[in-house]
């Protein structure tokens, strides 16, 4: 019989050879070393929640996610639909701490929470700008995917400029420059970080779109204004003009007028909406408001802020050859 030869026994007659590899940390090449040091930086800012949901018919249910410290006094970011039909629940942070945490606001069009838990001392994130991310560049994401706390996966910025849609049960918005990432993202994930390679957060993780295609709400102005309304007034108000549609190319006379290939085709007014009571119509290109162009919803979209609530403003449209001024006062969205 061939006598067994264990491997961590030396085989007999043999000199073990000295080990001339590199080390551990000559191992590190510059790829770990951007991960290993965003991970130690961020981990500790990220946060596994664990969330009591109230369903129809009195039932709960009991639902994950993650969410990333944004100031030291206990306010977290997170995804709108992690703490949905919650009011509070419980934060585990990465020093082992557990404490209850309240939601502060939602805004389930943005999908952007803000919640606020009873201890001190966080280490809060740096926020960074999704604004000047390029395509390829690396990203990590930091979360806690099937519950697995400080998990930390790493990728590429697969494509920038995607669209995602949200609903708050009733109305619809398209959240534009969503970042799609190859970072692997699972459920759980969602309200984690995806931060740069200096560890700056981009993004907050919000929906797996299929595998190696995983989706982040950028930070930006925009997204910075949505949290910061949600931390003061526990909503984000948005006006409300009650036009449906869709970019549409101009004729060629207005688009040489206008200097724009585009205008957004009015498809739908509603009933004694804001943009009923001005005047607009089905079929009317609307091209300009208050100054600024309007080429599709998104351009809308941008505009629509707390701001503009009950202040007239110009609006351009084109309409059977020619160019009008309507004034619109838009209300405000109802939540």
């Amino acid at each position: 019989m061939t006598p067994i030869q264990l491997i961590d026994s030396p085989i007999a007659g043999t000199t073990p050879h000295p080990d001339t590899g590199p080390s551990d940390a000559e191992a590190l090449d510059a790829y770990s070393t951007v991960v290993t040091t965003v991970a130690e930086r961020v981990i500790p800012s990220v946060a596994s929640l664990r969330v009591n949901r109230r369903l129809r018919g009195g039932y709960q249910a009991q639902g994950a996610g993650s969410a990333v410290a944004i100031t030291p006094d206990g306010y977290l970011t997170t995804s709108a639909h992690v703490v949905e039909g919650a009011s509070r629940g419980s934060a585990s942070l990465a020093d082992g701490r557990e404490l209850p945490f309240e939601v502060v606001g939602r805004d389930p069009l943005s999908d952007l929470a803000v919640i606020r838990i009873s201890g001190y001392d966080l280490e809060p994130v740096t926020l960074g700008n999704a604004d000047q991310l390029r395509v390829g560049q690396l990203v990590v994401a930091v979360g806690n995917p099937m519950g697995l706390a400080g998990s930390v996966t790493a990728g590429v910025v697969s494509a920038l400029g995607r669209s995602f849609t949200t609903s708050n049960g009733r109305d619809a918005r398209i959240v534009e420059s969503v970042i799609q990432t190859d970072a692997a993202l699972n459920p759980g994930n969602s309200g984690g970080a995806l931060v740069d390679g200096r560890g700056r957060m981009v993004g907050v993780n919000t929906a797996v779109a299929g595998v190696g295609l995983g989706l982040a709400i950028p930070i930006n102005d925009t997204t910075r204004r949505i949290v910061s309304a949600l931390m003061r007034e526990g909503r984000f108000r948005r006006a409300f003009f009650g036009i449906a549609g869709g970019r549409r190319p101009l004729p060629p006379r207005v688009a040489h007028a206008l200097d724009r290939t585009a205008g957004l085709e009015v498809v739908e007014v509603i009933p004694g909406s804001p943009a009923a009571r001005a005047g607009m119509r089905r079929e009317d290109l609307l091209v300009e408001v208050d100054g600024v162009p309007i080429a599709d919803a998104g351009d809308l979209q941008r505009l629509m802020v707390g701001e503009v609530i009950g202040r007239p403003v110009n609006v351009r449209v084109f309409r059977g050859g020619d160019l009008l001024e309507l004034t619109l006062v838009p209300t405000e969205l109802e939540g």
